[in-house]
């Protein structure tokens, strides 16, 4: 039988600990008052917020690198459709 061994104390990881209650809990990010504060935002926690639906503004990760990731995609998609749309027949 395999144990923990590199948890000290495992009371303190326990699942009942969380409190549910809090109406922050499942309130959207947007609207908690940790997060509006008008502090910036990277290009990856607007598209975390865009996917979840101002749920959650770490689902991405905290790199930057995704954001400019979808971003660029973004533009690239809007120039090929540009080019299809508006060429000159």
């Amino acid at each position: 039988m395999r144990t923990n061994v590199g948890l000290t104390n495992p009371s303190l990881f326990s699942p009942t600990d969380v409190n549910l209650t809090s109406p922050s809990v499942f309130s959207p990010v947007v609207f908690r008052s940790g997060f509006n504060h008008f502090e910036k935002i990277n290009a990856t926690q607007a598209w975390s917020l865009l996917f979840t639906g101002g749920r959650e503004d770490k689902t991405l990760g905290l790199s930057p690198t995704v954001g400019r990731f979808l971003n660029l995609s973004l533009i690239a998609i809007a120039g090929i459709l540009w080019t299809f749309l508006f060429r000159p027949f």
